[in-house]
């Protein structure tokens, strides 16, 4: 978790400061002392560090408090809106529009990771739905063509460079152009990554950007460079006059807090935090949620975006179709485990649910990955007609045992498999189908609205004891997407309107 140690240290201050029997100016000095070590730790400003604290100390007034007021409460919350201060310019990043052709310039250091974060930009924005395009002007670094053209491959993004043309500002103009007469929404450039004292690659950029005129340009920093990241980020910000940052290599680095000081010297939001090396490593970033992370109190929105990024089921036409009828075969539940897949690490996911105990996501990412790849790899050794349809010919022993020897697997993995799909099977039937939920809203001309709770909409249905596994599934479906209360959603029913429109239905 990124500043993991820094949100270590405040929450063990905000600890402590609870548990003093009475609130005096030591208890308080104390603990904004604390919090002002630990983000100095972090590499955080130390004039910011020293406005955090004099803001503190005026917004809270001891003496002048009522003696009902809450005043652990106050301090609280004063804390909590300084420290979103340090991360929050009160800056709108640029929002691109759709329907027309919005250009993207990337800016930065040698070594940043530009370049990889420009294909992440580009993955980001088309799983959205918006057309995509790259363009590498990058001459000055060998291989930055290539590594751009890979990347792009990979992802299945549109890319446009030259390995005979040397003058970044021809290519970056051509690229531009071409992908704009064919009507491309976003296009990134890719730039030369440089150094504030190299005069001359600035003086290129500047030229680029009167060439292609951006719609907004971006200064991709690199989160480990601690304080030293407020003076290069200003001096991009005279040349550049950049509208937004992205910083990287922020997983699990613990001297972040310099990338905070940079963000408050050029009044630039940052709009994504790199997490990792792969397309999917790139999270979103927002003031509150951010310091909720860090003080580890995790946002389940982001996860969410993040699944339904991934998997998007209005995308899966035929199975849609199916779960409607009510039917779900063996090859339906496989291209389930294929989008599973996409999603990337399991402990990303596992790590932004509520209450997840760190200790759950040691080995989630090796042991999950192979269970996913292992249960594949039977299903490989299904045939066609196997797959197509539900389990009834697996009654036949000597079938799984031919599909337990043909993936090397066990008789007793196939058997879990095949169970696991009964279970599956049976939730869709509930679902869709004749006399399925589906249909009977449909039929009773049902608002979603007016039911209260999972236990209300059952009785309606006639839904009995049996089907407690699909109830279940549906609260914490409901509590996932915010329907329960208290924290982390726990703790009540969902409401239906939420659950429904989650579910897509």
């Amino acid at each position: 978790m990124v500043l993991a140690d820094l949100g270590r240290k405040i929450n063990s201050a905000l600890t402590e400061f609870t548990k003093a029997p009475v609130v005096d100016e030591k208890v308080l000095d104390s603990l904004i002392k604390e919090i002002c070590a630990a983000l100095l730790a972090s590499d955080v400003n130390v004039m910011l560090v020293q406005k955090l604290r004099a803001n503190i100390k005026k917004n809270v007034n001891l003496d002048e408090l009522a003696s009902s007021t809450n005043k652990r409460r106050l301090i609280e919350k004063a804390v909590m809106d300084e420290l979103y201060q340090l991360v929050d310019p009160q800056v709108e990043p640029y929002k691109p529009v759709k329907r027309k052709s919005n250009i993207f310039m990337m800016v930065g250091l040698q070594g940043a990771g530009k370049t990889t974060t420009c294909t992440k930009i580009a993955a980001f924005y088309q799983r959205k739905g918006w057309k995509v395009a790259l363009v590498c002007a990058d001459t000055f670094r060998a291989g930055a063509f290539d590594q751009l053209k890979q990347n792009a491959t990979k992802a299945k993004i549109p890319y446009y460079g030259s390995y005979t043309e040397t003058d970044p500002v021809t290519i970056a103009t051509e690229g531009v152009e071409k992908f704009k007469a064919e009507k491309f929404e976003i296009i990134i450039v890719d730039t030369s990554g440089r150094h504030k004292q190299e005069a001359e690659l600035f003086e290129e950029m500047k030229q680029i950007s009167a060439a292609v005129k951006p719609d907004t340009t971006i200064f991709v920093m690199d989160g480990t460079i601690g304080q030293a990241a407020e003076s290069q980020a200003k001096a991009f910000k005279e040349a550049a006059g950049f509208g937004s940052i992205i910083i990287t290599k922020m997983d699990g680095h613990a001297k972040g807090g310099g990338a905070i000081s940079a963000v408050a010297a050029t009044k630039s939001p940052i709009i994504f935090l790199g997490v990792g090396e792969h397309l999917q490593d790139m999270d979103r970033f927002e003031p509150k949620s951010f310091i909720r992370k860090v003080l580890g109190v995790q946002d389940m929105r982001d996860v969410i975006e993040h699944v339904q990024d991934t998997i998007n089921i209005n995308d899966n036409k035929k199975l849609m179709k199916n779960i409607e009828k009510g039917q779900y075969s063996l090859r339906d539940m496989y291209e389930q485990f294929q989008q599973i897949a996409k999603m990337g690490p399991l402990s990303k996911i596992m790590g932004a649910i509520p209450g997840m105990p760190t200790e759950m996501l040691a080995g989630a990412d090796q042991e999950g990955g192979k269970r996913i790849k292992r249960m594949m790899c039977i299903m490989d050794s299904m045939t066609d007609e196997e797959l197509d349809g539900d389990d009834k010919p697996f009654k036949d022993m000597k079938r799984v045992i031919r599909v337990a020897r043909g993936s090397g697997t066990t008789v007793c993995e196939v058997q879990e498999i095949l169970f696991q799909y009964t279970k599956f099977a049976e939730m869709v039937k509930t679902i869709g189908g004749k006399n399925g939920l589906m249909q009977n809203m449909q039929n009773m001309n049902m608002d979603p609205r007016k039911m209260n709770s999972i236990a209300e909409m059952a009785k309606s249905f006639g839904l009995n004891a049996n089907q407690k596994d699909l109830l279940n599934a549906a609260k914490q479906m409901g509590n996932m997407f915010g329907g329960g209360r208290g924290r982390g959603g726990g703790g009540g029913m969902p409401n239906m309107a939420d659950l429904m429109k989650a579910m897509k239905f």
